[in-house]
């Protein structure tokens, strides 16, 4: 179990980190919800049944944990809504993590920002299919639910986030040309 525990570790933790980081933004809660993933996963393996990937089962796991924390906390709702100051975050790792690169693009940065005022949905169907690069099928897998559901709701939150950029760039003086989400 070790050595599958090991295996497991060093293949997701990043991935897993970040899914976290995203949802909770704030680093030291993300490396303390990490913690509680595994601790589950070690608690939970011996009763994978291996139906899904690895990663797919370890990103459902990681999804509770963050829901889980939020209803830990007072205001909640409130604490989903509220915007991250990319700014006055410090963390320190080898490799540049979305905040590092949010601050050096402004683009990049209005988009982050732009993903508080979608719906917890929304945001997890976009930090799982377009930074995690899961497919359709592993989100459905990994939210449980249907691949019907995850379409629609990747639609709605691309429409959130276009017209929230667009809205961005018109105060700023920028056509809407450049804010235009792919």
């Amino acid at each position: 179990m070790d050595s599958v525990f090991e295996e497991l570790y060093e293949k997701y933790h990043q991935d897993v980190f970040q899914f976290l980081f995203y949802m909770v933004k704030n680093k030291e809660q993300a490396e303390d919800l990490v913690q509680e993933v595994y601790i589950k996963v070690l608690r939970a393996y011996d009763s994978f049944e291996g139906k899904s990937s690895e990663k797919t089962w370890l990103f459902s796991i990681a999804r509770h944990v963050a829901i889980d924390s939020f209803r830990k906390h007072k205001n909640w709702k409130q604490r989903i809504i509220e915007s991250f100051d990319w700014s006055k975050q410090q963390v320190a790792d080898a490799a540049p993590l979305p905040e590092e690169i949010a601050v050096q693009h402004e683009e990049i940065q209005q988009l982050y920002q732009c993903l508080d005022l979608c719906t917890v949905d929304q945001r997890m169907v976009i930090i799982l299919r377009y930074i995690q690069s899961l497919s359709i099928a592993e989100t459905a897998e990994t939210l449980g639910w249907t691949e019907s559901k995850v379409k629609t709701t990747q639609h709605r939150a691309l429409k959130v986030l276009k017209k929230h950029m667009e809205d961005i760039a018109e105060k700023e003086g920028v056509t809407s040309e450049k804010s235009r989400l792919g």
